[in-house]
C-alpha cells in the first residue's frame, strides 16, 4: 500500500490520480489488485468476495470458482471469508519475462444465475534478481602498442528484474592503465567500453587483472562481477576497424532462410597479413543467436540461418570481431541490431468454456450459454480479433471483456422445431490477409412440456352390438405429443359422469397405456341405446398437460326379445281370447284384433301375424291383417259352420332368427235371436275398448309427434346447411319427393317437401324420414297377398339402411343412405 509522501500539492495530485483510476477500474467492470512476487503462501491479496458484492454464504451454494488460463492455482479464494490469497510461488520473470507489466487475468464464476467477473491481478517486481555478466571470467587481449584513449568494448550484464531493479550502475576496480565509459544509447541500453588511460608496457606487466562490478538498483541493492584478465602483446599496433559501431537492420519474420542481412566492411591501417581481416561472431553472443544468423569469415556477410519468428523473438543484438591476421592480432567490433517485422501468420485461437447444457427451450432471452475467449499470437492490427456466429441462429455474442464474449440466447428457442443446434464460432485477425480459425459447439435443446396430447379429432363415434360379452374391446383411442421423454408419455382416463343412478366406470373402462376401451358389462339396446362419454389423455410432464376426446358408443340392436301380446276383450283360461259372431255377418266382417309389442327396434320390431289352420282344414272361415293383426271372417257364415273356432294366430318379428309369440282366439257363433244381445253387450265392449285405448294411448301419439317434429326440424336445417356449404356439383342432383307405395298396411310418403341430394361420390350420408300410416278403411280388396313396399334385401341393394319405430297404429322409419 503506497503511502502519501510530498507537500499539500503533491498529495492533491496523488489523490485526484487514485479517483481517476478507481472510476476507471468501476467503469470497465472489472477489479484490480496487486501482490509482489514470491509472496509467502497465504499472502492476502484482496477481499474479492465483498469486492464483488457476494455475500459469503452464496459462494458455495452459487459454485463459486476462479479460472486463470495457464497460470495454475497461483492464487486461491477463501470460500469462509472470501478472501484471495497466494497460494503458491509467483515468479514474475517466469511469468511475463521483460515485458513492463505483468499480470494475472481472473475469471470468476459463480451460478444460479450464472455471472463471471474479470479480475486482473497484478504482480509487482522485486529485486530479487541479481545482475548477471555472460561469463565469470573474461580475457582481453592488448597490444602494448594500443594508443592512449584506446576503446574495448565489454558486454554488460542483465537484470532479469524490470523498472528501478533493473538499472544497473558499473564500477570498475581501481587500475593505473584502465577505466571505464559507460554511454547511454537512444535505446536506454548501455555500451561498456574499457578505455586505456596509460600506455602499456609487455615488459613491465605482461598481465593486468580487473574486477567489474554491476549493481542494480533495487532495494537492497543486489551486484554481479566478471574478472577481466588483459594479456598485453606486443607487435601489431594497428586494429582493424568499423565504418559504425552500431548496425541497424530491420527483418520480416518470414525471412527465407539464406537472407542477407548486413555485409560488414572492416579496414585496417596495416599492410601485408596484419591488414587482411577475418569476422567472426563474439563470444558473446548466445547460442539462440547463432541458430539465427551465420557470418562469411572472409567477405563479412551475415546471413540467416534459421527460421526467424517474431512471437518468440523481437529483435536480436549480433556482437562482430574482426580480426587481423598480424602476430599477435588485433581486433575490431561492431554490433548488429536485428528487429523483425512481424506478419500475419498465426491464425486466432478460439476456446469455448463454461457450457450451460442443454438449454431449455424455455430459456428467457438473454441467458448465457457459453463463455468465448479468443486470442492472436500476432501484434498489432494483425493480433486485432473479430468473432462472429453461423447465421439464422437464436444466438448471438456479447462482448464482456477485451477477447471474451458471452454467447446468450438471442430468440426463442422451440425443441419441437429444432431440437440441437450446432453453433460455430469465426474468429477472424485484422490481417491482409486475414486468417481464420473456427471453433464449434452443438447446444442441444432440452424438452419441456409445452405441448398438449392431441387426437385425430375431436370426436369419434362408436358401434356395438348389445349383449356384448364381458371386457369386450371397442374401441382404441390414441392421442399424440409432441413432446420429448416423459412430457411425451400419455396416459388415457375416463372422465367420470353419472350414466342414470349408476357411475360411468361400471359400463367401460380405458387402459392407461394403449387407450384401448373396454365395456365392462353386457349393453342392453332396450336400456341404452347411446353411451357418450369423454376419455382424457393426459402426459408425465410437470406440470401435466391433457386433452379430452368425446365417444358416441351406439348400441346396435339384436333380435333378443320376442313379440309380446297386449291384453284384449275377454281373457279366458290359459290367456285365449274370447270373441262372438252372429251368424248374420257377411265375408269381411272384422271380429277382433291381436295385438302385440316387441322391445326391439327396427326390422327386429316389426311384427307380422299369420293364422294357423288346423290340419285337414282347406277352406278357412277366418283370415288375420299380415301387419295390422284385424281378424276377419272370409265369407258368410252358414248352419254347416262349427258353433265354436279356436283360432291360432303367429305373430312374428322380422329379425333374424325371427322370434314368434302365439295368441289363442276363440269364437263364439251365435243364432240371430242371440244377436241383438250379444251385438248389444260387444258395442258396450267396444266403445269399452275403444275408450280406454284412445286414454292410453293419446299421450304417446302426442310425444312421439313431438320428438318426430324435433328430429324432422334438425334433419332440415342440417340439410340446408350442408346443401348451402356444398359448391360442386358433380354427380349430386336435387332429388323430388315421391310417393312410395301403398299397402294394406299404410302408405310412404316422405315426412316433409324438401329438396334432397343423393350423390353418388363421398360425403356424409344423406337421411329422410318416412311416416308410415296403416289404412283405416278395410275391405275385400284389403289381403294378405299385399307385400311391404321397402324390402330389407332391396333397401341393401341401393345402399339404404332403415330404422323403425311402432307404436301401437303407428309406424315410423329413418332410412339413411349411407354415400360410402
Amino acid at each position: 500500500m503506497p503511502s502519501l509522501r510530498g507537500g499539500p500539492d503533491v498529495r492533491q495530485c496523488l489523490l485526484l490520480w487514485l479517483l481517476l483510476l478507481a472510476a476507471w477500474e468501476a467503469g470497465s467492470g472489472q477489479l484490480h489488485y496487486s501482490v509482489p512476487e514470491e509472496a509467502k503462501h497465504g499472502t492476502f491479496v484482496g477481499r474479492i468476495a465483498q469486492d464483488l458484492g457476494l455475500e459469503l454464504a452464496e459462494l458455495v451454494p452459487r459454485l463459486f470458482r476462479v479460472a486463470s488460463k495457464d497460470r495454475g492455482d497461483l492464487l486461491e479464494v477463501n470460500l469462509q471469508n472470501g478472501i484471495l490469497f497466494v497460494n503458491s510461488r509467483i515468479d514474475r520473470e517466469a511469468l511475463c519475462g521483460r515485458n513492463a507489466e505483468c499480470s494475472i487475468h481472473l475469471e470468476v464464476i459463480v451460478d444460479r444465475p450464472l455471472q463471471v467477473f474479470h479480475v486482473e491481478v497484478e504482480v509487482r517486481d522485486i529485486n530479487d534478481n541479481p545482475p548477471l555478466f555472460p561469463t565469470t571470467e573474461k580475457t582481453i587481449q592488448f597490444h602494448e602498442s594500443r594508443l592512449l584513449d584506446s576503446r574495448f568494448p565489454l558486454e554488460g550484464a542483465s537484470d532479469a528484474d524490470i523498472g528501478v531493479n533493473a538499472l544497473l550502475s558499473y564500477k570498475l576496480s581501481p587500475s593505473e592503465f584502465f577505466f571505464l565509459d559507460v554511454q547511454t544509447n537512444d535505446e536506454l541500453s548501455q555500451s561498456l567500453f574499457l578505455v586505456l588511460g596509460k600506455s602499456l608496457d609487455r615488459e613491465e606487466n605482461a598481465e593486468v587483472k580487473l574486477l567489474l562490478v554491476a549493481t542494480d538498483g533495487g532495494k537492497p541493492e543486489l551486484t554481479g562481477s566478471v574478472q577481466i584478465l588483459i594479456k598485453v602483446l606486443d607487435v601489431n599496433d594497428n586494429e582493424p576497424t568499423f565504418p559504425q559501431s552500431v548496425y541497424k537492420v530491420q527483418l520480416l519474420e518470414n525471412t527465407t532462410n539464406g537472407t542477407l542481412v548486413v555485409k560488414l566492411n572492416a579496414s585496417d591501417a596495416d599492410e601485408g597479413p596484419n591488414s587482411e581481416i577475418v569476422y567472426s561472431l563474439s563470444s558473446d553472443v548466445s547460442s539462440t543467436t547463432r541458430t539465427k544468423f551465420q557470418i562469411d569469415p572472409t567477405s563479412g556477410e551475415i546471413r540467416t540461418k534459421g527460421e526467424l519468428d517474431y512471437e518468440e523473438r523481437t529483435s536480436y543484438e549480433i556482437q562482430v570481431i574482426a580480426s587481423d591476421k598480424g602476430t599477435p592480432s588485433m581486433s575490431g567490433h561492431c554490433k548488429i541490431s536485428v528487429k523483425l517485422v512481424d506478419i500475419n501468420d498465426n491464425t486466432p485461437e478460439v476456446s469455448i468454456t463454461s457450457l450451460s447444457l442443454p438449454v431449455q427451450e424455455n430459456a428467457p432471452l438473454g441467458a448465457v450459454i457459453a463463455l468465448i475467449s479468443v486470442s492472436d499470437r500476432d501484434s498489432g492490427i494483425n493480433g486485432r480479433v473479430t468473432c462472429s456466429l453461423t447465421p439464422q441462429i437464436p444466438f448471438k455474442l456479447v462482448s464482456t471483456f477485451k477477447n471474451y464474449y458471452s454467447l446468450v440466447l438471442d430468440s426463442a428457442l422451440d425443441r419441437e422445431t429444432t431440437p440441437e443446434y450446432k453453433v460455430v464460432v469465426t474468429a477472424r485477425d485484422g490481417g491482409s490477409p486475414s486468417l481464420w480459425a473456427t471453433a464449434s459447439v452443438s447446444v442441444e435443446v432440452a424438452d419441456v412440456n409445452d405441448n398438449v396430447p392431441t387426437f385425430a379429432q375431436p370426436e369419434y363415434t362408436v358401434f356395438v352390438k348389445e349383449n356384448n360379452p364381458p371386457g369386450a374391446h371397442i374401441f382404441t383411442v390414441s392421442a399424440m405429443d409432441a413432446d420429448a421423454q416423459e412430457n411425451a408419455l400419455v396416459s388415457y382416463s375416463l372422465v367420470e359422469r353419472r350414466v342414470g343412478e349408476r357411475s360411468l366406470s361400471s359400463f367401460v373402462s380405458v387402459h392407461a397405456e394403449s387407450g384401448k376401451v373396454f365395456a365392462l358389462q353386457p349393453l342392453d339396446h332396450e336400456e341404452l341405446e347411446l353411451l357418450q362419454f369423454q376419455v382424457s389423455a393426459r402426459d408425465a410432464g410437470v406440470p401435466s398437460l391433457g386433452s379430452n376426446v368425446t365417444l358416441q358408443v351406439f348400441v346396435l340392436d339384436e333380435n333378443d326379445n320376442a313379440p309380446t301380446l297386449l291384453p284384449h276383450g275377454a281373457v279366458g283360461a290359459g290367456g285365449a281370447v274370447s270373441e262372438f259372431v252372429p251368424r248374420s255377418v257377411g265375408s269381411g266382417h272384422v271380429v277382433t284384433k291381436v295385438r302385440a309389442v316387441d322391445a326391439d327396434s327396427g326390422y327386429n320390431a316389426w311384427l307380422s301375424y299369420e293364422l294357423q289352420t288346423s290340419a285337414g282344414n282347406s277352406r278357412s272361415l277366418f283370415r288375420v291383417g299380415l301387419y295390422t293383426g284385424e281378424i276377419s271372417t272370409t265369407r258368410a257364415l252358414d248352419e254347416a259352420d262349427a258353433l265354436h273356432q279356436r283360432l291360432l294366430v303367429l305373430v312374428k318379428d322380422h329379425g333374424e332368427p325371427a322370434l314368434t309369440a302365439t295368441a289363442t282366439v276363440l269364437v263364439s257363433l251365435l243364432e240371430n235371436s242371440q244377436a241383438p244381445k250379444a251385438s248389444s253387450k260387444m258395442l258396450v265392449d267396444a266403445i269399452g275398448r275403444e275408450a280406454s285405448l284412445v286414454n292410453v294411448n293419446v299421450y304417446l301419439i302426442i310425444a312421439i309427434c313431438a320428438v318426430s317434429s324435433l328430429l324432422v326440424l334438425t334433419l332440415l336445417l342440417y340439410t340446408v346447411l350442408r346443401c348451402s356449404a356444398t359448391h360442386t356439383d358433380g354427380a349430386c342432383a336435387p332429388g323430388k319427393p315421391v310417393l312410395v307405395c301403398s299397402s294394406a298396411m299404410g302408405t310412404w310418403s316422405y315426412s316433409q317437401q324438401r329438396r334432397q341430394r343423393v350423390c353418388s361420390g363421398e360425403g356424409p350420408p344423406k337421411t329422410d324420414l318416412m311416416a308410415f300410416s296403416p289404412s283405416l278403411s278395410q275391405g275385400p280388396e284389403s289381403a294378405e297377398e299385399r307385400q311391404p313396399p321397402l324390402e330389407s334385401e332391396y333397401l341393401a341393394k341401393v345402399g339404404l339402411r332403415i330404422f323403425f319405430l311402432s307404436c301401437q297404429e303407428r309406424y315410423y322409419f329413418c332410412i339413411v343412405h349411407d354415400s360410402s
